[in-house]
């Protein structure tokens, strides 16, 4: 377990995840430098790359960052993402939430997705293997398995992730196409599992 942040630390990490997510919204994350990023918070950029190595670094960082926010919301956070509601309201608000995490930072996945880590940057992995993976298949798996163990959930969890990352689904992601996507993983969730 890491140790805590001193509180400038600390308020320096969260200005350089702030100032990313703001150059993000105008820029693709090939564009952006740890230059822009340093101005932008307000820290030297010895700062920046002390905290996190490289761009691929803090991109991977900022995912991470996002993808914790999920994962609060379904430990800890109230219902239907949180405990307290049946699988299938829980297991419909959470896919409604990784379509809206994937919508909004779909730049920053294909990103993290495509080509060779730079120096610095966390050598890419299988997807199957990262912890956020892990943690959302973990969670689905569970939720198909509670509401339907007639069905191999461990694969259905693969299938509805495979979904938001594959390149055709973030090149409509691209277009607008979240609210379509949505619907179509409810489709599939209510034709699975009727109420």
């Amino acid at each position: 377990m890491s140790e805590p942040l001193r509180a400038d630390a600390a308020r320096n990490r969260a200005a350089i995840l702030r100032a990313t997510e703001e150059l993000l919204t105008s820029s693709h994350p090939r564009q952006i430098s740890m230059e822009q990023v340093a101005a932008a918070a307000n820290v030297g950029k010895g700062t920046v790359f002390h905290r996190f190595g490289s761009r691929d670094g803090l991109l991977h960082e900022l995912m991470r960052e996002r993808a914790r926010d999920l994962e609060i919301a379904i430990t800890t956070g109230p219902p239907p993402l949180g405990e307290g509601a049946p699988p299938r309201a829980r297991l419909l608000a959470f896919l409604t939430a990784v379509v809206e995490v994937v919508a909004r930072n779909k730049g920053l996945l294909a990103a993290l997705g495509t080509g060779a880590p730079g120096a610095g940057a966390p050598k890419q992995e299988p997807r199957e293997e990262h912890p956020v993976y892990r943690s959302w298949h973990g969670h689905i798996s569970r939720l198909v398995h509670e509401r339907r163990p007639d069905l191999d959930a461990d694969m259905l969890a693969h299938v509805f992730l495979a979904t938001v990352h594959s390149e055709p689904i973030l090149n409509a992601l691209e277009r607008g196409d979240g609210d379509r996507l949505d619907r179509t993983l409810r489709d599939l969730v209510t034709g699975l599992m009727p109420e």
